[in-house]
Formats: C-alpha cells, structure tokens, sequence
C-alpha cells in the first residue's frame, strides 16, 4: 500500500496568520523590521495548513505605528498537497490555514514544484523575478487555444516581449502558421527566413474578395456612403458577379428554371468580376433612365469607381482588374503559407496602405481567416497578432470600421472552435473592446500608468491575484505579471532576450545620419521622391504604338467600349488613330456624359 508524503516544513519562519477572509490574509512578522529587508510586495509565501501549504502573494508591507511590528496583506493564489505521488499544486484554496499558523518565504524546492514545468506543452519566456535561477514557463496550448493578449505602454519592451513569444511558439510548435498584423513595420526580421512579409508592394488582394461593408469603405474613402448610390452599387456588384459567372460557365447544363428560382451569387459572395462588367451594368441603368435629374449620382459612383481603381496606391486590389480569373485559393495559400512549410509566419507590414483604406484591409484579412477556418473545419492552426488590436476594434463604437470590429470579435468569440486563434497586442487596453479583451485566458500585463487600463485588465483578471495589477506601474523594462491559464500561477516573469538581429524595429529606408546628427540633400531629395510617389497619378511608360500587350499596372491599353456580356478586347493597331493623345489624370479630366463612361473606363 502507498503511503502519502507531506510537503517539507518551511526552513525559515517570518510571522504568523492573524486573520483571514475568503481571498485573503494577515501576517504578523515576527522579525524586526531591519532584518526583512527580503520581505517586499510581490514576493510569494507559504503558509502551513494542517495537511498543505496555502500560496500567498505579498499586497502590501506596513509598520504598526509605534510598535516596531511589521505585518504584512496577502491575497492566497493556491495550495501545495499532499498526494500519492508526492506534493503537487493546485489552483485555490482546499483547507484553509487558521490563525496563528506559520509562514515563510516560499521554499526553491516548492517554487520549482509550481513553475519548472517543462516539458512538450510548454515554452520558456524567461525567468521569475522572485528566483531568477528558476526558468517562467507557459503551457503553449493553453495560451494559443483560449487567446491571450500582452499589454503595456510604449517603451517597456513590448514588441520584443511578443517576438519572444511567438519565437517560442514555432519552436515550440512548428506546423503554427502565424498571421501578424503589423501596424508600423516592425516584425520584418524578426522571425528570419521563416517569416513572409507582405506590404503593398507584393500584396495581391482583389477587390472582389471585400464583401460589401468592405467594398463601399473603400470606394467612399472611409467616410459614410451616400445612400442612393450604396444602393446601387449593391445590385451591379451581384449582377456583374453573376454575369461573370455566367460567360465562364457558358458551356455548363442548364438547369430547370424552377431549381434556378432565387440562385445566384449575392453582393458578398467572394466571386469575381470585371471593373469593366460593373460599370458597365451603371451605365445601362442610367442610359435606361427617363429622369435626367436622377443621372447626377450615376455619374458621381462612376466617378468615385474610377478615382479608386485608378489610384496608384490601390494597386494591391485593383491590378489585372479587366481580367478574369478565380485566384481564391492562391490568395488564401500566399497569405497564411498554407502551402509551404519553411514560412510558418506572414508579417502583414500596414505602414505603406493608405490610411482610409487599412481598416477595411483588416477587416478582409481577419475575415477570410476566420471563414477558411470554419469551412476547413479547422485543418491548420492559425494565430492571428493584432499589433495595435484598439485601433481595429475600440470599445467606442461610434468610432472605428464596424466590419473590423466584427471579423476580431468573431475571432475571438467562436474561432477556437475552428482552429483560429487570437492574439491582442495595444498599449491602450481602456480603448480596445471589453468584450474582445474578455476572451484572452492569459494576460501578459507590463508597465502600464493609467488608471483606466488597469481597471480594464483588472475587470479581465478572474484570478485571486488581480490585486498584483497595483504593481504594473512600477515594472520595469521587459517585466510582465502573466496571469490565466497559460500560467501555473499569477506570477512576476522577466521576458527573455531576444537575439538582437531578430529585434522588433521600425523598417527605414537607410540610416544616413552622420555622427553630427545631419543629412546630406541628395538623401533628403530621396525621401521627398518617395513622399510624392506614394500619392502620384499612375505613371505612364512609353511603350511602341504597335505593341498590343497590357504591362502590368503601369501602362494602359487603348480598349475599345464593350457592351455588358461582350469580349474585353485591345483595340487592334490598324484601328488606333494616328497618334493616341496622351492620357489625363482623373482630376483633369472633363466630367462624362451619360452614354461615355466606357470609354473613358482604362483597360488593363
């Protein structure tokens, strides 16, 4: 028969119980003040029971005035049984230590007991502040399944906090695929060659894949859209999805018209279509009009499409817009790797986007994530990173972009279920969703000073411990209080290093200053060149008149008007004029008539 074992008394005693509540206690300390200098807030105890030991975090330290006595607040976070296998920790308080019985400061054999875990679950971020010879471990499982969320204010580390994190997690678990939202450019080395980075230069994201709320975000540039023309772009947008469908499956069987009653693709169908189909599908409406009065707001969506689509800065959407092609599945498998194990990361780099359009961005990428999630029945892990999560999703709702609050929120509420997971980065916790926040299981709060953010994490906090979050103001840099699941137990942990060619930093085109701080004119032209290229007209290069090819985004092809249904096809060299007059920016050019919007539509 196996016999039970009981945990080691504590070797040195400090003070004893002088009362105690639900959550919490009072010690007396029984050594002079001088000789508790050890004895601070934040540090962890033991306290005997009559078959355990109750863990207890130091709150707050006091003198008895005029006494000479010191005695001491904590909140009880666990217990140490006895088992049959030896002591073990457990989550919250079984048997209750009464007054009078003793405590000490918290042994190394029972510290390693509770957090030297290691093992195939989990990851090591670095060391206790309480014994920095004991490594912080965290359960991955619990951490990536349930969310979690790393908080702090600018300059504490924070950025290389989650890199470390995420570091650990490949390592941890290779087949992860990670998507990390990078609002300022940071992450673009920091994971090497297993990272794909993407910014506005190499991403391809048509249009076609925005669903509604989406599309109209971009084509009012952020700003509410004007009800009759949303109106009418929500019925060309599915008729020309439709029409679309219908040429490329002309030779299809045709079905009964009774099973075709109602079918169709809708308005947020992630299908093509053609620029050229939709406005197209305008202009027949407003050639079809008996009121000239009603031809204005035609004529201000055709206006609107066009100043978009032909906005250099909206290329990563709008390239190859004329030409037909489901690229569904190529999109999906560029952006979350899903096909190439060597890069388990894509950093989203968000810095180059147009402001009014990072939003709806955010809202497609988070999205798509969750739906390939839901309809893949979850057959591959993916972390979404929110850098700067309270900028997508505020806890004000009359600010921000719905659809993008929505696509995180959804993540957060249901995407475990599907294998999509979460992860909060802000320096602002009072402005970001509470709702959204709620979901994390695991917290990793750094040094934050606003009153207003701690009482939000402590409101997210369940544990016994939340009362730890009255240090977060003094942490210093690269400290963290990690509480939830992810965590043996609510604990102060020191993040690790981080190699430093693999350091968060913000992407620069060179570091030209001299040691004298200045700059030389040529590099400073150089920026300016940068600055006015990132919101010029498209550019036009020259090309022979007899060449019939579409080069890419740069150099548009005289094609002729095309009827709704007909073939999109360059007008042939014989039949060109002479010589083409050069092309005008949108802004130049003369408002359209009602019948030339297609002709003034550039092909592709």
């Amino acid at each position: 028969m196996e016999t039970e074992t009981t945990p080691a008394m504590p070797a040195v005693e400090r003070g004893h119980v002088t009362a105690i509540g639900g959550s919490h206690a009072s010690i007396r300390l029984t050594r002079p003040a001088g000789a508790l200098d050890d004895f601070t807030v934040g540090k962890l105890l033991e306290i005997t029971a009559a078959n355990a030991y109750a863990v207890a975090v130091v709150t707050a330290v006091a003198e008895e005035r005029g006494t000479g006595i010191v005695s001491a607040e904590v909140d009880l976070l666990g217990e140490i049984v006895r088992g049959r296998n030896g002591p073990f920790f457990q989550r919250g308080i079984t048997e209750y230590p009464a007054v009078g019985s003793p405590a000490a400061m918290l042994t190394r054999e029972h510290l390693r007991l509770i957090y030297d875990i290691a093992g195939a679950r989990t990851i090591n971020i670095g060391t206790l502040s309480q014994d920095s010879s004991i490594g912080a471990y965290i359960n991955v499982d619990e951490m990536l399944q349930k969310h979690f969320a790393v908080l702090g204010t600018t300059g504490v580390g924070k950025s290389t906090g989650v890199a470390l994190l995420l570091r650990e997690v490949l390592r941890a678990r290779p087949k992860q695929r990670i998507f990390l939202i990078d609002p300022h450019n940071e992450y673009g080395a920091c994971f090497g060659d297993k990272a794909e980075v993407l910014s506005p230069t190499n991403l391809r994201l048509p249009y076609w894949l925005f669903n509604f709320e989406e599309m109209v975000d971009v084509i009012f540039r952020a700003r509410p859209g004007v009800e009759e023309e949303v109106e009418i772009l929500s019925q060309v947008i599915a008729e020309a999805k439709n029409l679309f469908a219908e040429e490329r499956d002309a030779n299809r069987p045709r079905l009964r018209k009774t099973e075709t009653e109602g079918a169709g693709y809708t308005v947020d169908t992630p299908v093509p279509y053609r620029m050229t189909d939709l406005l197209a599908l305008i202009d027949k409406r407003m050639g079809k009009l008996e009121n000239r009065s009603q031809f204005p707001k035609y004529h201000r969506l055709i206006t609107r499409i066009e100043t978009v689509s032909n906005d250099p800065r909206y290329r990563f959407m709008f390239q190859n817009a004329n030409v037909g092609g489901d690229t569904m599945v190529e999109v999906l498998s560029g952006l979350f790797n899903l096909t190439d194990s060597r890069k388990p990361v894509t950093v989203m780099q968000l810095a180059g986007f147009p402001g009014e359009v990072v939003d709806s961005v955010v809202s497609v990428l988070c999205r798509m994530a969750f739906e390939f999630g839901l309809w893949g029945g979850g057959l591959l892990p993916l972390l979404i990173v929110c850098e700067e999560a309270h900028r997508y999703a505020p806890s004000d709702r009359g600010v921000g972009f719905g659809p993008t609050r929505k696509s995180v929120s959804r993540i957060a509420k249901e995407g475990r279920k599907y294998g999509v997971f979460i992860g909060l980065v802000t320096q602002r916790p009072a402005e970001l969703d509470a709702t959204i926040i709620s979901q994390c299981s695991t917290l990793f709060a750094m040094r934050m000073a606003n009153d207003l953010d701690q009482s939000i994490v402590r409101s997210a906090v369940s544990d016994a411990a939340a009362g730890l979050l009255a240090f977060v103001p003094a942490l210093g840099v690269r400290e963290v209080f990690a509480f939830g699941e992810g965590v043996a137990l609510p604990t102060r942990i020191r993040f690790g290093e981080v190699p430093k060619e693999f350091l968060p930093r913000a992407a620069t085109v060179a570091q030209f200053a001299n040691d004298a701080g200045l700059l030389d004119t040529t590099v400073i032209a150089a920026v300016v060149d940068r600055w006015r290229a990132a919101s010029m007209s498209r550019r036009r290069r020259a090309i022979d008149p007899a060449d019939d090819e579409t080069i890419g985004f740069e150099s548009p092809v005289l094609r002729r008007p095309r009827e709704v249904g007909s073939e999109d096809r360059p007008i042939p060299p014989s039949e060109r004029p002479a010589s083409a007059p050069p092309r005008m920016a949108l802004a130049d050019t003369p408002r359209p008539q009602p019948n030339d919007a297609l002709a003034r539509w550039p092909g592709r």
